[in-house]
């Protein structure tokens, strides 16, 4: 099916649904579950991209959502994410597959630490967080087909209230998406078949996504911030101790 070996299918759906599962609950983290679990059975560039095309495809069934509740920070956030892309799918194209392996692992690993640990009195003033945050989404978002990691500590340790915060990384990507596909594309770094690989596990995420919102209405903020941080570890641990 598509190139792709039946195991390679079978593990692809199964991660879909848990991704999309989180991706509902979180607003981000769709990514961050897929593309770890599926380049363990197909090449890491060929995984991304089915990553970035199911983040964009679940993503047009929020734009009612995102109108209504994203925070106007999105928008000078999406802008530089789409200016430092092309510099993480420099680094993806350049890197042995091994290493970039390893180090779509550790963007997971990365961004859970900085969600978790405490700062103590260490607070970087908005706009400064906001580039950094910016030049690492879409850095991650070419790299490893995970915007979500370069924005989630700036939304979750932030003041929006998690209704706001889900609505912005939603709004980020739904713009970055389809243009770091283009990209993947037009550069031959993929192809159409990973293309429709996205689009077969497209039910999938979206029954995953439909538990998933409604879970997020049953929860307090804490609550919310507590699952999306132990999304993030699950998902890295589990994704190194596989290539361990």
């Amino acid at each position: 099916m598509f190139g792709f070996t039946p195991e390679a299918i079978v593990v692809a759906f199964l991660a879909a649904i848990a991704a999309g599962f989180v991706r509902g609950l979180a607003g981000f983290g769709l990514s961050v579950v897929l593309v770890p679990v599926l380049q363990l059975e197909i090449a890491p560039e060929s995984s991304v991209l089915v990553g970035i095309v199911s983040l964009f495809l679940i993503g047009l069934t929020d734009i009612g959502r995102i109108r209504r509740d994203a925070d106007t920070s999105a928008i000078p956030l999406t802008l530089i994410a789409l200016a430092c892309m092309p510099l993480g799918l420099w680094a993806l194209v350049a890197l042995p597959t091994d290493w970039a392996r390893f180090l779509i692992a550790l963007v997971s690993l990365g961004a859970f630490v900085l969600v978790v640990v405490p700062l103590g009195k260490v607070v970087m003033p908005r706009m400064p967080a906001m580039g950094l945050s910016g030049f690492f989404t879409g850095f991650f978002g070419g790299f490893a087909g995970m915007p979500g990691p370069g924005m989630a500590p700036f939304y979750l340790r932030g003041r929006l209230e998690p209704k706001a915060a889900r609505a912005s990384m939603m709004a980020i990507f739904l713009v970055v998406t389809p243009l770091s596909a283009a990209f993947f594309i037009v550069l031959g770094v993929g192809s159409w078949r990973e293309v429709a690989l996205a689009a077969a596990l497209f039910p999938a995420v979206l029954v995953g996504d439909w538990f998933g919102h409604r879970a997020f209405g049953r929860v307090t903020a804490t609550q919310w911030q507590v699952a999306t941080a132990l999304v993030l570890g699950g998902a890295a641990i589990g994704a190194l101790a596989k290539l361990v």
